[in-house]
């Protein structure tokens, strides 16, 4: 009778560990252009937040949010716009109290490609040497959708068209560039700042006012509603500390 006593207690014991461990991870889905940024933001989290555990999927926006859609595990959603995370809670995914502006994106034309020049847009695109320009497939990555905009904006796009390939991820255009697969391409300033990229090549910021404004949105998920630590995590964006790794990246604040 004791064993039978002791065995329900550890196994009670159990649960009530794994329900806590569980409600000690914040599992984020965060769009490509983060990549970087996120390992500091989330060391500066952890450190206010002893004990929480973080883990990220890095992806297109409109990518995660159909996995999201599908059923994915994802507490919380960092788009590269507001469109996606509107939609997820539109689609019943997301509760709208929680959409939050937690940073302002810019886009920049980059190449790793010796001597070229890129005194302008307009002088890589009309390049006749230049056979590919990268952008982020605009159909799922608001950077790609911004890339897009913004030649249409500038009367480059007819020119660019048939030199555009296009990454599933701002991550895979910015990959092109680096490999040498693409001359040139448009992808995230927080990218080209980032340490790992920020001695390679050079760039040109795209001005501003030729696309629409890249504000990042953050939702918690139906899932994440039922986290508190993803709550804290959420919370956590709007905080100096967060601003202050955002802005070391290039972003404006909201």
């Amino acid at each position: 009778m004791r064993f039978r006593v002791a065995a329900v207690l550890s196994l009670f014991v159990a649960a009530l560990a794994t329900r806590a461990d569980a409600a000690e991870h914040v599992s984020v889905a965060a769009a490509a252009n983060l990549v970087f940024v996120l390992e500091p933001l989330d060391a500066d989290f952890s450190r206010a937040n002893p004990g929480v555990s973080v883990t990220d999927t890095m992806g297109a926006s409109g990518s995660l949010v159909s996995q999201i859609e599908a059923g994915a595990p994802y507490d919380v959603f960092l788009s590269a716009d507001l469109l996606y995370p509107k939609r997820l809670v539109q689609d019943g995914g997301a509760h709208g109290s929680s959409l939050l502006v937690f940073a302002v994106g810019k886009l920049v034309l980059w190449t790793t490609r010796p001597g070229l020049d890129v005194s302008s847009i307009g002088s890589v695109v009309r390049n006749p040497a230049v056979g590919r320009l990268a952008i982020a497939n605009p159909s799922t990555a608001p950077y790609g959708r911004a890339a897009e905009e913004a030649l249409a904006k500038l009367g480059l796009l007819e020119a660019a068209r048939p030199k555009l390939v296009y990454g599933e991820s701002i991550t895979q255009a910015a990959q092109f560039i680096l490999s040498g697969n693409a001359d040139a391409g448009f992808v995230a300033l927080s990218l080209v700042l980032s340490p790992k990229l920020k001695e390679k090549g050079r760039w040109l910021a795209v001005p501003p006012g030729a696309y629409s404004p890249l504000q990042q949105g953050a939702v918690l998920t139906l899932r994440g509603e039922a986290n508190p630590a993803a709550r804290k995590y959420l919370e956590f964006l709007a905080t100096p500390a967060a601003r202050a790794e955002f802005a070391r990246f290039g972003y404006d604040p909201p």
